[in-house]
């Protein structure tokens, strides 16, 4: 076994791919490549795996990804259709506008997950601003970069899990996960400058994250109502839709669960209203339509 070798343990069945980070004497140093996960295991529990279908692999992600990516694209592209119809009952055919969708502000405790959301972020139009930051420092992040970037949208995520060495029946005790708690300060510290759900969304959390803590902190959305695992990309794909949501629309987790792999057991939230705002008439650049951020 190497670094940068795709692996299984063997005492869990093989139930989630790793990738290995580094090997320390004779464990291991793992992280999740499909679920935001760190664990350490000896090199005796490892079997070698395939990239094939996970998020390493080119094609980005299993089947069920690919058609959460695949339905938000559908979405903004009937988006675009509304748009266009609005236009042509309103005023005549060939009316012109352009986009204003909302600007996400996006901090991740993993390097990795923040490249590959970057990249889709781009593949899915969406404004954003994307930042590797440790989980503990992510309050002090938010304080100094809010002021500077202004996003509509905040994801706030990284690694998190419950603690193995804990009182049994303690998962509302914010000392029992590994970073929940960091979660719930940086949270605090972005509803401190922007109060109002809808003004400033926040979707926060990660594996086995403190759900309730964090909705009671301020979060519209969270993980995780069922301390599961969530996908890596879970936080993206609610932040790209809250993107390109009406600000006149309001929706909730029932509306948005679909584009999630994890379902309502690996995040929930609050009714909140879009932040995706039509322009008009249109800005004119090469292409005759232009998406102002």
């Amino acid at each position: 076994m190497r670094q940068g070798d795709f692996v299984t343990r063997k005492s869990y069945g093989g139930d989630v791919i790793f990738k290995i980070e580094r090997i320390e004497q004779l464990k291991a140093v793992l992280r999740g490549v499909d679920y935001r996960l760190l664990a350490d295991a000896p090199l005796t529990d490892l079997m070698a795996a395939s990239a094939a279908g996970t998020l390493d692999d080119p094609r980005l992600g299993t089947s069920q990804f690919r058609e959460s990516i695949r339905r938000l694209a559908l979405s903004q592209a009937q988006m675009q259709e509304k748009n266009e119809l609005s236009l042509t009952h309103k005023y005549k055919a060939g009316s012109s506008y352009f986009e204003v969708p909302g600007k996400v502000l996006h901090l991740d405790g993993d390097p990795a997950y923040l490249r590959k959301s970057m990249q889709l972020y781009g593949e899915l139009r969406v404004p954003v601003e994307g930042y590797y930051i440790p989980e503990p420092q992510m309050p002090d992040a938010l304080y100094r970069l809010l002021p500077q970037i202004k996003p509509e949208i905040v994801v706030i995520t990284g690694h998190d899990g419950i603690l193995k060495h804990r009182n049994s029946g303690e998962l509302h005790n914010l000392s029992n996960y590994k970073n929940s708690q960091h979660f719930v300060n940086a949270v605090q510290i972005a509803r401190q400058y922007e109060r109002n759900r809808d003004s400033m969304i926040i979707v926060a959390g990660a594996c086995q994250s403190h759900f309730e803590a964090l909705l009671r902190a301020g979060a519209n959305f969270a993980s995780s109502p069922a301390r599961v695992l969530i996908h890596a990309l879970d936080p993206l794909c609610i932040a790209a839709k809250l993107s390109y949501t009406s600000v006149k629309d309001t929706i909730s987790m029932l509306d948005i669960v679909d584009l999630t792999v994890t379902g309502l057991e690996g995040l929930g939230g609050v009714e909140t209203r879009g932040s995706y705002r039509m322009g008009i008439p249109g800005i004119q650049n090469v292409q005759g339509k232009a998406q102002m951020q």
